[in-house]
């Protein structure tokens, strides 16, 4: 299962009931965190969920609402005592902006490690693995290079005793491949795809913030279980301004949606002068009816398919 929470849903500034926009996922203990504004440190303190576990911190774009907090939060994770190395996922020049914001975070009892993404329009970068996570990147339309970003958490097939028995597979590296590590044994190799069933439903959840709708992001976030995009505005009358800056509104975050046939839509982004987007919120539901508007430390778990059905066997 794989749990992930919204620590902020504003937009170009915080407010005093609204955090800057970042995105926490948790799988398997180890966190990821999208974007990191000021007071990410703040709320992410208030969800509970630590900081030790971050392993890895992906970065849309360089504007100030989506990095400055950064220095912070590096410290506060330093604090937790923690001594692995911490993966930065970012545009070019990732390194150059991190390293000049850390002049007032140095010491850090942890190496950043740098994977710049190549910006070109239409053209997906190399995935990144980061432990247990797979980190794709999609270029999107803002004012400078921006990312948005999709994770994937795959899941090999079950294990089949037939298929076992019907490839010679010896019972004593059964264990080994079922977790889909090779085996030798007696001098002869086995490989897990001997003993295991086609591959189960992965889970995936998709994060895109100020852009316009680009060509290339339907296909990019297709199928995700939960797609997290930015509205900036609510009102039809405001998708001029928006398309000015670079940004989306509700109802084009709801057609992106319901083009990419997501399971579920959480907006965010909102800017500071929109300061009740539910009231929006049935305009999007209009184009796509599973829209929710984010709110800060708002949370979920996503199951495997069959997750439910195999904790009760």
């Amino acid at each position: 299962m794989l749990d992930v929470a919204l620590l902020g849903t504003g937009g170009m500034m915080p407010l005093p009931n609204r955090f800057l926009t970042s995105f926490l996922l948790r799988f398997n203990g180890r966190l990821l965190l999208v974007d990191c504004g000021e007071g990410t440190q703040v709320t992410m303190k208030l969800l509970g969920w630590g900081y030790k576990s971050v392993d890895a911190i992906c970065i849309t774009h360089f504007h100030a609402d989506h990095i400055s907090g950064l220095p912070g939060l590096l410290l506060a994770i330093g604090n937790s005592d923690r001594e692995e190395p911490l993966v930065m996922i970012g545009p070019e020049g990732l390194r150059h902006v991190v390293t000049s914001l850390c002049v007032i975070a140095q010491d850090l009892p942890f190496q950043l490690e740098f994977i710049e993404l190549p910006y070109r329009q239409g053209i997906l970068p190399e995935p990144a693995k980061v432990g247990s996570y797979e980190v794709k990147s999609c270029p999107m339309d803002h004012r400078l290079p921006c990312f948005g970003y999709s994770f994937e958490f795959k899941r090999a097939g079950k294990f089949s005793p037939e298929k076992a028995a019907l490839n010679q597979v010896p019972m004593a590296v059964w264990n080994k491949l079922q977790k889909g590590v090779d085996a030798t044994i007696n001098g002869v190799s086995y490989t897990p795809s001997q003993v295991l069933g086609p591959p189960r439903k992965s889970i995936k959840v998709s994060y895109c913030t100020d852009s316009r709708p680009v060509p290339i992001l339907a296909p990019f976030v297709k199928d995700s279980d939960l797609l997290v995009c930015e509205g900036l505005y609510g009102e039809m009358d405001k998708l001029q301004k928006a398309a000015s800056h670079k940004h989306m509104i509700f109802q084009e975050a709801a057609k992106v949606a319901k083009d990419a046939n997501v399971k579920e839509l959480w907006l965010t982004h909102f800017s500071p002068s929109l300061t009740n987007p539910g009231a929006f919120v049935q305009e999007a539901r209009a184009i796509f009816p599973k829209t929710s508007v984010g709110t800060d430390r708002m949370s979920k778990t996503i199951r495997y398919e069959d997750e439910d059905e195999e904790d009760e066997s």
